[in-house]
C-alpha cells in the first residue's frame, strides 16, 4: 500500500498528538462520518477529552495544497457540527492552530494547543 501525502500528514500528526503532546490514542478517532449541511463528510483527527466532549478537531491536508481561506471555512463547518475547543489545520509543512471562542463565534490563533490534561 502506498502512503498517501495526507495520510502521512495525518500519521504525523497523530505521533505527535501522542508522543508529544501526551493525548492517550484511546481518546483519539480518525477518519469518520459526520454530516454537514445534510452531506456527508469526513474529519481527520478528532481528540476527546476524558469526559467525552470534544477536545481538538485536525484538519490534515496534502503538503502542496495551500491552507488559505477556504480551509478555515471548512474546518468551522465541520466544528459546528462537532463542538471541538481546539483546531489544527496542516499540510504538515504549515500548522495552524486555533482555539474556538463559542460564543462569539470566531477562533484565536494560537502557537500551539495544550498537552493533554486529565
Amino acid at each position: 500500500m502506498v502512503l498517501q501525502p495526507e495520510e502521512w500528514v495525518r500519521q504525523h500528526w497523530l505521533h505527535y498528538l501522542i508522543t508529544d503532546k501526551g493525548y492517550p490514542a484511546s481518546l483519539i478517532n480518525v477518519e469518520k462520518e459526520l454530516r454537514v449541511n445534510g452531506l456527508k463528510r469526513r474529519y481527520d483527527i478528532v481528540v476527546f477529552n476524558s469526559d467525552g466532549s470534544m477536545a481538538v478537531l485536525v484538519e490534515c491536508k496534502a503538503p502542496e495544497i495551500t491552507i488559505d481561506q477556504k480551509t478555515f471555512d471548512q474546518i468551522a463547518r465541520y466544528n459546528r457540527s462537532l463542538g471541538a475547543t481546539y483546531l489544527i489545520v496542516s499540510n504538515g509543512l504549515q500548522h495552524y492552530y486555533c482555539q474556538m471562542d463559542q460564543q462569539a463565534e470566531k477562533y484565536v490563533f494560537l502557537r500551539d494547543i495544550p498537552d493533554f490534561s486529565r
